[in-house]
Parts: structure tokens; sequence; C-alpha cells
């Protein structure tokens, strides 16, 4: 008599349902304004679409919402109909370049700005609802230290903060570290350089910030690289377009891909450090269904 085939009908040795891919979460965030941190998460975003990642990119400016406008997109639902029970997390996805999904928050609801830290946690949670294939997620934070700044960032499993060479750019990003490390249990916080005229510079920055959290915090910097200033930036905004999508052989382009591609060899997702994480259900091996 044949043998039974190892999972037909009958047996007991029944396949257990594939586990979902776990979830790499990325917030970018500067602690100040004027940076260039949304530009920062496009960029990133769309590199790491266009080298296969099914990535979301998440706006949570959610007062002064801008990713949209930067991708030239026309939002139907935001955020904020989320938070008022308008439509679903599902509902707001829009297609951008590169088949890049976008979550848009919006822009000039002040009600947006004072959620509470509640409201902020079941924002982040309603992603676990979301069926569709995806295994990176960036995140645009606002700027400050504001409770949905910190809420965020803490829920990421990882923290870019963005710096330029402004005294107040240092000063505030350390501020963000301090906060993140101290309240929020943030660990590990990546540093990128951004409109740098050289390499060095942004290595010079780095070492500033990293020359005051040795000495009074307990953080592991890590420093992920520089974009240099780059004109074709400036005129692929003003096309509302990504510059690796207007202007791919531009220098800052040809940076962003360098940034995904180191960001593409980072570890996997661990275990998530708390009760506050995007996709906990997608972290943890041998639970959901697949995605």
């Amino acid at each position: 008599m044949l043998p039974h085939e190892p999972n037909a009908p009958g047996n007991l040795h029944l396949a257990s349902p594939p586990a979902r891919k776990p979830v790499r979460t990325v917030a970018v965030t500067g602690g100040k304004g004027g940076v260039g941190k949304t530009s920062v998460a496009v960029n990133l975003a769309l590199c790491l679409a266009e080298s296969g990642h099914d990535t979301l990119l998440l706006d949570t400016d959610l007062g002064l919402a801008n990713v949209d406008v930067l991708l030239g997109l026309s939002p139907k639902f935001t955020l904020a109909d989320v938070v008022s029970g308008r439509c679903s997390i599902e509902e707001t996805i829009l297609t951008g370049p590169k088949g890049l999904m976008v979550v848009p928050a919006a822009s000039g609801k002040r009600h947006m700005t004072e959620l509470s830290a509640a409201e902020h946690v079941g924002l982040i949670r309603a992603f676990s609802e979301l069926e569709r294939p995806l295994d990176t997620m960036i995140i645009d934070t606002a700027a400050g230290l504001g409770d949905s700044v910190l809420t965020f960032s803490q829920a990421a499993h990882d923290v870019l903060v963005v710096v330029c060479n402004e005294p107040a750019s240092i000063t505030d990003a350390y501020a963000l570290i301090k906060v993140l490390s101290r309240e929020r249990g943030v660990s590990r916080v990546h540093v990128l350089a951004n409109m740098v005229r050289s390499s060095g510079e942004g290595r010079e920055l780095f070492d500033k910030l990293s020359r005051v959290t040795d000495k009074f915090l307990q953080v592991n910097l890590n420093f992920i690289g520089a974009i240099p200033f780059d004109e074709w930036m400036r005129r692929a905004i003003q096309r509302q377009q990504a510059v690796v999508q207007a202007y791919p052989a531009s220098a800052a382009s040809m940076a962003f891909r360098a940034l995904a591609q180191r960001i593409d060899k980072w570890s996997a997702p661990m275990v998530p450090r708390g009760d506050v994480e995007f996709f906990v259900e997608r972290m943890l091996p041998g639970t959901g269904a697949a995605a």
C-alpha cells in the first residue's frame, strides 16, 4: 500500500499557517523643522519601493501634513478620517510612484495635533488590520518633541534622526534623543546628515552629536551616512516629485539609493520593546495569517 502524502486528509500532521513576515518600521525624525526630514522620508521610501520592497510611507505630521503634496497626490481620506471613524486605514492608502503605498495625514486640522496618548496608540494599532503584503514602513514624523513624535518614534523598530549643519539642529536632535531614551526606552538611534557640502562635514556633525550623547545618555548612536546639498532637490520639490524620481542621476539621488541599500542590510526586526509598537503580531513568530 502506498504511504499517505504528508499533508493528505486524514493525517495528524497538518501544515500550520505561515507566520506573517516581520515589518521593518523606520521613523524619520529630526527635532527641529527645516532639516529636510520629509524629503528624506519620501526619497528613502521610494528607493526601497524601487528595489522591490512592499513599502508604505506614513505621514504622521498630523497638523501640517505634506507628504502627499511632495508626491503630487490628491487624497480622498486622511488619518483625520480614520480618527473620526469615517474610514479605515486601508481606505486612506494612495498608490504613488514605483508602487509606493502612502497613508496621508491631514493639514490644517488643529484637533489632530491635540490627540490624546490613547488616540495615538489607537492609530498605531489600527495598522495591524492591514492585510496587504508589506515588509517596510517609513514613518515621517512631525517636528518638535510633541507626544505624536515621541509615540510614533517609540513604536518604530528603528529611529533615524536627520540633522543639518545648524547649531539649533544639533541641539534639538540631542533634546529629542534624550527624551526618547529616558522617557520612551529607545536605546539605538541612527543619524543621517542632510544637505552637507562634503562627506567630511556629515561625519563632523555626527561627531558633535555623539560627543554629547556619549557623555550624558545611554544610547547607541550609529552614523548612517550623508545626503549632499543638491540644487536638483529644490527643482524636484517644485515639480512635486521626489528627486530620485525626477532626477535619478543627481548626487542626492545616488546618496538616497546608497542609504536604502544600507538600511536593507540591517538586522531583522526584533521582539517589540513594549506595548506600543507597529505590527506587533508580525514581529512575533508563529502568529497571524500570511500577508
